[in-house]
């Protein structure tokens, strides 16, 4: 048991009256994070050590001893709080990224490592400099997001984070490189495994997301809102432990394909896994590898195991039980941490859990440190949750680390929750929000939840490429040069048109992202977007059906922004339900896609391959007396239009023939030509210093019988 005395000091307020009493926590936290990071790899026996990768896909451990170093300073040259460096050479070899993709260039060959004495040596200087900092840079509390000492405090954050992931490395690493430590000693408690239960859990609702004015240090992914209703459900009172997990390993889990989704199936057979990473096989014998020793098996402790195992066991648990046996949801994690009334780490008293390494350099038995109903909602192993890490409305990337999160906005990085025995400040709050890839070990275990409920997953994907960003910010971001929103401006443009006429149905074809389409919505009472593009369309349908759509948006060479639009701040949100979005051919569309007042065709007719077919039926589509407008820069290219199918832009018996020439002779037998043309400009932002500025010519038309 830990004391007063003895705990490892927790994630500072950032607020507060004294700004001496603030710097010497500052300083505290500081000194005291590097200590213990540094604590933690006189657990490796040998100088070689720190030279043999624990496992290929990382880097061996003398890159996470300076790392965790060069981040500071590299962190501070970039706020202007470092003015020089200490080894310029360290500090890149050092930031190189540490994800655990098989891609990653992580062969040592090209990597001259330090000594060990040196990246140590370098610790000391960059110790001595923050201090100085800390002691002379000017103080204003709170400490905020803006702050220059935010990126102090992210230092100190980043470290506490290398603590735990280092340790996980130090516990892959062959026996024979680690020693045991008296700073660093497991839970010696083990008995029969409890049989595990299900525990009823009310319906009730969850709402999470830090404001830019919350007291503690937080990461990116932390800020902004999310609210949502979880219906009723039950959840496993335990961890599932090692004794729980054995059962599934003795009716041939690891061997059946049968339980294992797709891609923990092509895990599972590239690694040819038998059971779970940490289980050691001594002849009839199950041990545990611990951080720096083995020792038989605890199989009260929890099972220690990736995303693909653990939803592996619930799909085999499900099969056998006949219910709907599933990891929880990030939302349903959260509604555990409510029903168990739980709060934050206390600051000078032991937690009610195994976290913070208030207890253990271990895990220890599932049923020791009870939270309510459950045990060990927060602390002893992280869980796996069914959950992709997303970002909630009003993401924001910090300027200093612009690439902490959007990486893992890919579908593939599922979040953990509730923290280990070793996580420790930010990692221990339950605003925490972690995400690793699937096949990824931490000291992460898991519990099950049986509900009917579907499991919503929010969508994390940011749009990257370069077309389908330009023209998602061309319909849904800032104006540019004061030109208005091109699709908002057509689109009030046609209802200044429509005027006192029926109202019902409107078309908007070649929707694109489809801004128009839903601007048509404030008046229409259903409006239809159509477009060849299925990748264009899909932008309207997550905006539908979600309400925001993430994108980035290039700065310049390789660097990009990122940018997050929503329905509720375009005041769309309250007309969602009356657009729907199509893919279709506007020179073949399809038979229920007609009755409409109104046909938008912006930007259109220059791109499609036949106009003059699309012309000389479109009338069929409308009702009589409905409007057709037509928008176009008139650019005809032969990549979208075979020459002798332009509608003008070209000389006819030696005159020049424009394509309003053209329109007028197409569209003459059924429609007369009611206003225009008119010039509508558009710019289309490329980077931060290219732009297109364009101007459309619109021409609005009457049905005629």
């Amino acid at each position: 048991m830990s004391s007063k005395n003895d705990l490892f000091q927790r994630t500072p307020l950032l607020n507060g009256e004294s700004i001496d009493a603030k710097r010497e926590v500052l300083r505290a936290y500081f000194h005291t994070t590097l200590d213990r990071y540094e604590q933690l790899f006189e657990t490796l026996r040998s100088q070689e050590a720190y030279y043999v990768k624990p496992i290929t896909l990382r880097h061996p451990l003398i890159f996470y001893l300076g790392h965790t170093a060069t981040f500071f300073t590299n962190k501070l040259v970039l706020a202007g709080l470092f003015t020089e460096r200490i080894n310029p050479k360290l500090e890149s070899m050092f930031a190189v990224g540490v994800d655990e993709m098989s891609w990653d260039d992580l062969d040592t060959t090209h990597y001259d490592w330090p000594t060990v004495e040196e990246v140590m040596a370098y610790r000391r200087t960059m110790r001595a400099r923050v201090d100085q900092l800390i002691t002379t840079m000017p103080l204003k509390l709170p400490i905020s997001w803006d702050s220059p000492w935010w990126a102090i405090v992210m230092g100190v954050e980043h470290e506490r984070i290398h603590l735990e992931t280092s340790s996980v490395l130090i516990r892959q690493h062959k026996l024979g490189y680690v020693q045991p430590h008296p700073a660093w000693q497991p839970c010696r408690i083990s008995g029969n495994a409890p049989e595990n239960q299900m525990v009823e859990v009310a319906a009730g609702k969850v709402v999470i997301g830090k404001s830019k004015n919350d007291p503690y240090y937080g990461w990116d992914n932390e800020y902004g809102h999310h609210e949502a209703e979880i219906p009723a459900f039950q959840a496993s009172r335990y961890l599932v432990s090692n004794q729980e997990f054995l059962a599934f390993v003795e009716a041939k889990g690891y061997e059946s394909d049968a339980c294992w989704e797709e891609e923990g199936l092509a895990w599972k057979r590239h690694m040819q896994v038998t059971c779970p990473t940490f289980w050691v096989r001594k002849g009839e014998q199950w041990w545990l590898r611990l951080m720096a020793e083995e020792v038989p098996m605890p199989w009260d402790w929890p099972v220690e195991v990736n995303y693909h195992e653990a939803k592996a066991f619930c799909n085999w648990k499900a099969r056998t039980t006949g219910q709907s046996v599933r990891l929880p949801t990030e939302d349903e994690w959260y509604r555990l941490y409510d029903v168990a009334g739980l709060s934050e780490v206390p600051a000078d008293t032991p937690a009610k859990g195994n976290i913070h390494l208030d207890y253990y350099a271990s895990s220890c038995p599932v049923n020791e440190f009870q939270q309510g109903d459950f045990f060990d909602i927060v602390g002893n192993v992280w869980q796996w949750t069914e959950t992709p890490t997303y970002p909630f409305a009003g993401f924001d990337v910090h300027p200093l680390y612009d690439d902490f999160t959007t990486p893992t906005f890919d579908d593939r990085h599922n979040l953990i929750k509730g923290g280990s025995w070793i996580a420790c400040g930010n990692e221990s709050l339950k605003s925490a929000r972690y995400a690793f890839r699937r096949h990824f070990f931490q000291h992460a275990g898991f519990r099950y939840v049986i509900s009917d409920a579907p499991t919503t997953l929010p969508s994390s994907h940011y749009e990257t490429d370069k077309l389908l960003s330009e023209y998602a910010e061309f319909h849904y971001g800032d104006n540019y040069f004061d030109v208005p929103n091109f699709p908002a401006a057509l689109a009030k443009l046609a209802i200044s048109a429509i005027g006192s006429r029926p109202a019902h149905k409107a078309l908007d074809l070649g929707c694109a992202s489809g801004r128009a389409t839903f601007e048509l919505a404030r008046h229409f009472e259903h409006v239809t977007g159509v477009d060849f593009s299925a990748r264009f369309i899909n932008q309207g349908v997550q905006l539908a059906q979600h309400g925001v759509l993430r994108y980035t948006l290039t700065d310049e060479g390789e660097l990009v922004f990122y940018r997050e639009r929503t329905l509720a701040n375009l005041g769309l949100e309250a007309i969602k339900h009356k657009v729907e979005f199509f893919q279709g051919d506007a020179c073949n569309l399809k038979p229920i896609l007609t009755g409409y007042d109104l046909i938008l065709a912006a930007n259109l007719i220059d791109r499609l391959y036949d106009p003059a077919k699309f012309l000389s039926m479109i009338h069929e589509r409308l009702n009589s007396g409905g409007l057709l407008l037509i928008a176009s820069p008139y650019t005809w290219l032969e990549e979208h239009t075979k020459r002798e199918n332009w509608v003008g832009g070209f000389k006819r018996d030696g005159e020049s023939f424009g394509t309003l020439d053209g329109l007028k002779e197409i569209l003459g037998k059924h429609f007369k030509l009611i206003q225009g043309p008119l010039e509508v400009p558009f710019v289309i932002r490329e980077t931060r210093r290219k732009f297109q500025h364009t101007l459309s010519e619109a021409t609005i038309w009457e049905k005629i019988d």
